[in-house]
């Protein structure tokens, strides 16, 4: 018996050595290799005339965060892409979920709407940003409706206005994630405290304390780089792009939330009827508790897309669209256009650990699960 397991073992190792071997080459080598051209001065110019780049650490992260003139750009593109993903995700979950409560309504022609709905997900986002470019036109499009019944068009510039929202400065932004954390810390003190777990509820109240601590001594704005104030906000613009990205995506997330609503049994939505429950607390207190997994699942799917989309704000925006302009396509003109190779590759980096931040997490929860099971 343990030889026969140590055979099938050997075999099963076998099997998956190649593609071990592949993925470590040509995702895991390729993730080492751009690390390491981002630490350096690496440049078109000097691939050409075969010039070896010199070992220059950090300093090109430092450049993305503290130059002014370039790098403002960058800058830019963070705040835009963190604005982009929280509204991108929210849209998607509340339609999502919106649509997959009414189709499990057992309406006449479920099917037929359930493929319209999923149909935008089919296409590419290069379609549908041509499609939505052309709806938002400043001159033509939707705000050309009015017209047709001889009323005025519409003035909205969409995807090219430069009206901002909840500006603050760059370089007050080290106050302000220490603040969010201090929050977040607040909150999952509470939440051990709530729930008796004494242990990591002291650990979290005591990264409360010195949050808070730090804040009293003015220690976070210690670490901006910036000389100058930069102005930074929400882009009234992103407000188009996340009006495209999310009639794509949420027939996936109403796709994945009906899959859940038709997993949980009727048996307990009618017993918390009985128990007198309206409608409404069926949903919050029977539902809603049980789509959570598939409501995580989903954030992490959606944040994925958002932290590294290119092509839909690409066709929108032109590449050349500051107003909208993402890390990705950054990256494409800084090293493509601009011959910049190592700082292209820093920004790379910095959207992989964007990425990983959500994506780890996951996984690493995933797992733990696994084993625990």
């Amino acid at each position: 018996m343990t030889e026969r397991f140590s055979r099938d073992r050997i075999i099963g190792i076998l099997v998956l050595l190649p593609s071990i071997i592949l993925v470590g080459i040509f995702v895991y080598g390729f993730i080492v290799t751009t690390i390491y051209i981002s630490m350096t001065d690496s440049n078109t110019v000097q691939q050409l005339s075969g010039t070896q780049p010199n070992f220059i650490g950090f300093q090109n992260y430092t450049t993305l965060f503290t130059a002014t003139v370039d790098a403002g750009r960058f800058r830019t593109d963070l705040v835009n892409n963190v604005f982009f993903t929280i509204l991108f995700i929210i849209a998607c979950l509340v339609i999502g979920i919106g649509l997959a409560i009414l189709l499990d309504q057992k309406i006449k022609g479920e099917s037929l709407f359930r493929t319209i709905f999923l149909f935008p997900m089919a296409l590419s986002f290069v379609v549908t940003g041509v499609v939505w470019r052309w709806l938002f036109n400043p001159t033509s499009g939707l705000n050309a409706l009015p017209t047709a019944v001889g009323l005025p068009a519409f003035q909205f510039d969409w995807f090219i206005s430069q009206d901002q929202w909840l500006k603050f400065n760059w370089q007050s932004l080290p106050t302000i994630i220490a603040i969010i954390l201090l929050g977040v810390v607040i909150f999952f003190a509470l939440y051990f405290w709530s729930h008796k777990r004494s242990q990591l509820a002291a650990f979290v109240t005591g990264i409360a304390i010195l949050l808070l601590a730090s804040l009293a001594l003015d220690i976070p704005s210690r670490f901006n780089g910036l000389r100058n104030p930069e102005a930074k906000g929400f882009n009234l613009a992103l407000l188009a792009v996340v009006v495209a990205a999310a009639w794509q995506m949420s027939g996936y997330t109403m796709a994945m939330y009906l899959a859940g609503l038709r997993g949980i049994s009727d048996d307990l939505r009618e017993a918390a009827r009985v128990d007198g429950a309206t409608e409404f607390g069926v949903y919050r207190y029977v539902v809603f508790p049980l789509l959570q997994p598939i409501t995580l699942s989903a954030i992490i799917i959606l944040g994925h897309i958002s932290l590294k989309i290119f092509d839909l704000v690409f066709v929108m925006g032109g590449g050349n669209n500051i107003q909208i302009d993402m890390p990705g396509i950054n990256m494409f003109f800084t090293t493509y256009r601009g011959g910049q190779t190592a700082i292209g590759a820093a920004i790379a980096v910095i959207m992989l650990l964007m990425v990983a931040v959500v994506i780890v997490p996951y996984l690493w929860s995933s797992l733990r699960s696994e084993v625990q099971h």
